[in-house]
């Protein structure tokens, strides 16, 4: 970054606030910020290079410039639970766009690009909890009445329960030993419960009018004031590019969109023909009112649930084939138009514009 255009825009603070915002990550889905160097003309990041580029230009590659189902599910589900952890961490991101996802060597994705989001302090952090919901629940009763383990009681069980650190599945010992036999009540058929982790919602509020115009909820675009509930928005507007080639809002000029995205209701082409629960979960997410936004109380728990990713095995994301594997990068064939004319490697070092 140019530190006379960092100055002349007013944009030391955000520099600064993305730099420390990096060194708190480490997550497989994230930036790895392996030094910051300055000098009195460049701040310099230095992060890991993806060869596979940005979605957005990976999305005009594809046959009528829109992803397959399956490719869909793959970025959104990676976009999740790297929106989760840093949901986690404090931080509202309010910049998620194809353009800022991008592609590692491995296909996997990185999401990028951290100047426009904001850190909320030590007490406004979240705490994790340890949840429980029924595996049959509809996601958005699930979103709107969780039961907390440690603060509730389990639906299943009239006995107190606790969470002890070590304890990921409460079991008997959790809990009073004259109670054991009590413990085991009849469940319903098809009724399961099981413990899910939640780190949200972020307890921070902006009036800051921050984002890329197609993406900015609605609560961004009246003023109202916004938290990490943004995030979830613009997953709903990415899953809609990503399946449709266009965003749900977009108007004539900026200031069409901005009304179209307070005033005007969701609607889906007719062409291409998505998935029933796709629709769906893009119409949870683009709510226009933030606390019946599915991911606004419990964060991701309800979108993870939800019937669009019913077979994405979350613990082994990076494990599943990408859709997309980008060749080995060169200096020969990689970063631009190379001058040299010659199509094998030159020794000599080559240009690149």
């Amino acid at each position: 970054m140019d530190n006379r255009e960092l100055a002349a825009r007013n944009k030391h603070g955000r520099a600064r606030a993305e730099r420390e915002i990096l060194q708190m990550l480490d997550h497989p889905f994230l930036p790895t910020l392996y030094a910051s160097v300055e000098s009195p003309k460049w701040s310099c990041l230095l992060t890991e290079f993806c060869n596979g580029g940005d979605l957005h230009v990976l999305r005009q590659r594809q046959p009528f410039k829109r992803f397959e189902d399956s490719a869909v599910r793959f970025y959104a589900s990676e976009v999740v639970v790297a929106l989760e952890y840093i949901h986690m961490m404090g931080i509202v991101y309010r910049d998620l766009k194809p353009e800022n996802v991008l592609v590692r060597s491995d296909g996997h994705i990185m999401l990028t690009d951290f100047d426009l989001s904001l850190k909320c302090d030590e007490q406004s952090t979240p705490t994790p909890q340890i949840i429980t919901s029924s595996s049959n629940q509809n996601s958005q009763q699930s979103n709107q009445h969780p039961n907390l383990l440690g603060t509730g009681r389990d639906p299943s069980s009239n006995s107190s329960s606790c969470i002890i650190p070590s304890c990921i599945v409460p079991s008997v010992s959790c809990f009073n030993p004259n109670r054991k036999k009590k413990w085991k009540t009849k469940k319903k058929p098809g009724r399961r419960f099981e413990p899910e982790f939640c780190a949200e919602p972020v307890d921070v509020r902006s009036m800051s009018f921050v984002g890329t115009h197609e993406y900015l909820a609605p609560e961004i675009v009246s003023g109202e004031g916004h938290g990490s509930a943004v995030d979830w928005w613009t997953l709903g507007i990415f899953i809609f590019e990503l399946f449709y080639g266009t965003t749900p809002f977009k108007g004539s000029d900026n200031e069409m969109t901005l009304a179209n995205i307070v005033a005007r209701a969701l609607e889906f082409p007719k062409e291409p023909t998505i998935p029933s629960s796709a629709k769906d979960l893009i119409s949870q997410l683009l709510a226009k009112d933030p606390t019946r936004r599915l991911g606004s109380v419990m964060g991701a728990t309800p979108i993870k649930q939800h019937t669009f990713f019913s077979n994405v095995n979350w613990a082994l994301l990076r494990c599943m084939k990408p859709p997309y594997v980008p060749p080995p990068f060169s200096v020969c064939s990689g970063g631009g138009r190379e001058v040299a004319s010659d199509d094998s490697c030159p020794d000599t070092p080559v240009e690149y514009y």
